[in-house]
């Protein structure tokens, strides 16, 4: 077994349907193993045992610095990304760039060390679709612009923000990058940003408590360490005075670290190291890329960009489809993170097939039950009386169809306020209906799985009803063969 197969087996324990990583990554057995191990040795009072543990502190500078390929000592742990972040915005002098739409511990500590110090200024930049670009970016720089703060992987829409390009558009400018979302999952220089923040509870699948920080020589000439608590100070308890922070990033600290926190971190990185987050970020692109398949063939919208993202994929399903998707998702066990108007997935190495059926099993039911209201009241060409004729296709493993209206005297289509179901295999319908009428697509409701027929077929079956703007709709047909229709 390779070392990337072994990991994807590492994913076992976590119930099928779990599309949830960019909230909170369940912990891997090789974390848990490590962490109750090191919890025992902590246990016995013994020095040498409190001694090995407390090690796992440079152990995990030492496993980030090979992961990031930097060098250990420009590495500190933190108990979060905020800390990291506070670390960073608090000691910044100028103007700092921040996206609007970023998330809290990016924008809220840029804002509480404005406040604070009164030595920066907060720019927020507010693209109109809340995606940031390179483009974006280089447009609001001015002279006075100092750094730009912002995640690689937007918590919302899952955009992955361009890095080289952004480097190259800021110049001499400090880029400080909150990895959270990223970090493990995207295979990107990280020597390209002069501050990385980011922590081990998602994609680390390490648990919290897990924060780290990269700061450059750069940074570090930079940001003023006002933070620095006594881990980060020249000296000892017994040293008096307001003592110098030390050199490196380890000036940026406040307390020591939880070396349990650190064994947790550190079992989660061999892991990684003996895979390649190349191998992984791949995988985790394909995961991603089977949800926005999905996605497209059940009609959902998705506000992810296609071709800048790693695990994250945001759905903005119409307002009144809301319901029926977060119910569906909660029927068949599919657990997400809902936030406003969208419905976020976020698929991981482990996420397997189990899960992505789950998931597609809930979008089929939520098309099954979708509304789909078309006014054709407006104008559509010279002669606005005259009825139109609308080409309904209709999957033939289910077809249920609308029977045409009778015919008048003459042999032209009567104009219907009702249509009826009925079993058939054509593949198609002509539905006529006049300039005034309101034609609602719905669907059928049965008791069969759309989801396991072919999904090349759709999973819909379209059921056309002339209405006359009642709520309920006369919807009738031979009994044996009646459905009920939901509008």
């Amino acid at each position: 077994m390779s070392e990337l197969e072994s990991m994807i087996d590492s994913f076992g324990d976590v119930a099928p349907g779990y599309l949830d990583w960019a909230r909170f990554g369940p912990l891997s057995p090789a974390v848990r193993a490590e962490m109750h191990a090191d919890a025992e040795m902590l246990g016995t009072g013994r020095p040498s045992g409190i001694d090995l543990v407390s090690d796992r502190t440079a152990e995990a500078r030492e496993l980030l610095g090979r992961l990031m390929e930097l060098p250990a000592d420009e590495i500190v742990l933190q108990p979060s990304t905020t800390h990291g972040l506070s670390h960073a915005l608090f000691g910044l002098a100028g103007t700092v760039l921040v996206p609007a739409r970023e998330f809290p511990a990016v924008r809220v500590a840029a804002g509480r060390a404005a406040e604070a110090r009164g030595v920066l200024t907060v720019r927020e930049i507010d693209p109109p679709d809340g995606i940031v670009r390179v483009e974006n970016v280089a447009a609001a720089l001015t002279d006075d612009v100092t750094a730009v703060a912002l995640s690689l992987v937007d918590f919302r829409t899952g955009a992955l923000v361009d890095l080289a390009g952004l480097r190259e558009a800021i110049g001499d400018r400090l880029l400080i990058v909150d990895a959270i979302q990223a970090f493990g999952v995207v295979d990107v220089d990280w020597g390209l940003a002069d501050v990385v923040v980011g922590n081990g509870y998602k994609w680390l699948r390490a648990g919290r408590g897990t924060g780290f920080a990269r700061f450059s020589p750069r940074a570090r000439e930079r940001i003023v360490p006002v933070l620095s608590g006594i881990s980060g100070m020249v000296g000892d308890a017994g040293t008096l005075g307001l003592p110098a922070p030390r050199e490196g990033a380890a000036a940026y600290s406040v307390a020591p670290s939880d070396p349990l926190a650190a064994s947790r971190l550190a079992a989660s990185l061999r892991e990684l190291l003996d895979v390649g987050v190349a191998d992984v970020a791949a995988h985790v692109r394909d995961r991603a890329r089977d949800v926005i398949s999905l996605a497209d063939a059940f009609g959902v919208p998705v506000l992810t960009p296609r071709d800048a993202h790693a695990g994250i994929v945001a759905l903005l399903p119409d307002p009144a489809d809301a319901a029926a998707l977060a119910a569906a998702f909660a029927n068949h066990g599919v657990t997400v993170t809902a936030r406003g108007s969208s419905i976020r997935v976020s698929t991981h190495l482990g996420s397997g097939s189990a899960s992505i059926d789950l998931l597609g099993a809930a979008l089929a039911d939520a098309a099954a039950r979708r509304v789909v209201a078309i006014d054709f009241s407006a104008e559509r060409g010279p002669d606005p009386s005259a009825s139109e004729v609308f080409t309904i296709e209709i999957p033939e493993e289910d077809a249920l169809l609308a029977r045409p209206s009778d015919a008048t005297d003459d042999g032209t289509p009567e104009q219907s306020d009702e249509a009826v179901a009925f079993d058939g295999n054509i593949a198609q319908v002509e539905i006529a209906a006049s300039d005034t009428a309101e034609v609602v697509i719905a669907t059928v409701e049965d008791d069969t799985d759309p989801y396991a027929s072919d999904a090349s077929s759709g999973a819909d079956v379209p059921l056309i009803v002339h209405s006359d703007g009642e709520s309920d709709a006369d919807v009738s047909g031979d009994d044996e063969h009646r459905e009920s229709v939901q509008i």
